[in-house]
């Protein structure tokens, strides 16, 4: 095993890199005496596959809890998340510190049905403890044939540990939906996949194009875990007319990349509100930034997520690796790493407890976290008192909108 290892450092390794052979070879010497330990040792028989899977897989876990190793399997799947439909639970995961957390629920999954929430942490998964379970195998254990049911056992704050069972289901990500709400249109966006800004798109132009137009918009973001990043760029320059959109900064001083918008506003300046909260990550968090410093709209919400890194995927054989390259920074130059999005105007969720502050789990909150279906037309079961009664954090800034417009 040493001798492919030792082949592959010399293969893909510059020349200036041979000053310290020595101390590598001492290192992978080491690697590969606990190697033929475990192969020839441990209780269980394991494969060669399996061992040096493994190995990836804790080299770069380590390094910070999002670059990872994808086999086959995984990677597959990967690119069918991203392109906008899957099977499953409905919810965003990561692990940290041995357990399941949850990022996010995603709209109109059985998990978001059932009351799951951003920040909840699974322990079992139908009796069985999570503690230091690989992603990998919790998916496997999340996914399954359409209608049958798993059973998670939640610790949400300081409640006891709750059982939630919930039906497996195709989960087809609706990316955007819109609404009228008071005159107001309401874009909610959920994640960022390769259907979002299309989506946003048609949305905004069916409303602008109705009787009625909206007076101004709410871009809903809460609990959107993120995605890609062309599309939160290309979401973003939907509201711009120039300027830079989020920066992109690698280990070198020189590697830098700057998005910037291109002229044109599709809601043609009317008054614009970005709701976010605790589940809003990565990309929904470039695209808060970004508004936000270009002063085209007011974020109105919670703190969001924190997730400001950037990945970028490899693939290798038939598989791939996740691995953080560079991180995000907003036109002002602020890194959102392990600090989020700031809310102009903080509007807590009509719930809210001094406790849920505490027990709020975000980006920093990673034990090696880094330093700083498009629907047609509108939901109409619910009339506009009903949402906006039960929606604190939406009523406002329905309100707010309405106020902006009219001072405009």
């Amino acid at each position: 095993m040493l001798k492919y290892i030792l082949t592959f450092f010399f293969f893909f390794h510059s020349p200036s890199s041979f000053a310290d052979t020595k101390e590598t070879y001492r290192q992978l010497s080491i690697f590969n005496e606990v190697y033929n330990r475990v192969k020839n040792q441990y209780v269980e028989e394991l494969t060669d596959k399996e061992l040096v899977e493994k190995a990836l897989n804790g080299m770069l876990q380590a390094l910070d809890p999002h670059s990872s190793y994808m086999n086959e399997e995984i990677y597959k799947e990967m690119q069918v998340d991203t392109s906008g439909s899957f099977g499953g639970l409905g919810i965003e995961i990561t692990t940290d510190k041995g357990f399941i957390k949850i990022i996010s629920p995603i709209d109109d999954t059985p998990a978001d049905k059932a009351g799951i929430q951003a920040g909840d942490y699974i322990t079992h998964l139908n009796g069985d403890s999570v503690v230091d379970m690989n992603l990998k195998e919790a998916i496997d254990l999340m996914r399954g044939e359409v209608g049958t049911s798993i059973t998670l056992t939640i610790i949400r704050g300081t409640e006891d540990p709750f059982d939630v069972e919930l039906i497996r289901d195709t989960i087809k990500m609706a990316s955007v939906k819109h609404r009228v709400l008071n005159d107001v249109g309401v874009l909610r966006v959920s994640t960022f996949n390769e259907q979002t800004t299309s989506g946003l798109q048609d949305s905004i132009q069916k409303l602008e194009e109705s009787e009625n137009p909206p007076i101004g918009y709410v871009l809903d973001l809460r609990n959107n875990p993120g995605g890609l990043l062309a599309e939160s760029v290309s979401v973003s320059d939907l509201f711009l007319e120039q300027g830079e959109i989020v920066s992109i900064r690698g280990r070198e001083k020189n590697d830098v990349q700057v998005y910037s918008a291109k002229k044109g506003d599709l809601i043609n300046q009317k008054p614009l509100v970005v709701l976010i909260n605790e589940g809003s990550a990565s990309a929904s968090e470039i695209v808060a930034g970004a508004l936000q410093d270009h002063n085209r709209a007011v974020i109105m919400g919670m703190k969001s997520f924190g997730k400001g890194s950037v990945q970028t995927i490899v693939p290798i054989d038939s598989g791939a690796i996740r691995l953080t390259i560079a991180k995000y920074y907003t036109p002002s130059g602020d890194s959102i790493q392990a600090v989020g999005i700031e809310p102009d105007v903080v509007v807590p969720r009509a719930e809210l407890n001094i406790i849920d502050n505490y027990f709020t789990f975000r980006e920093s909150d990673y034990q090696d976290a880094l330093d700083n279906e498009t629907t047609d037309g509108n939901e109409e079961e619910a009339t506009s008192t009903d949402i906006l009664e039960k929606d604190y954090q939406l009523s406002r800034a329905v309100d707010a909108v309405k106020t902006i417009a009219v001072l405009n």
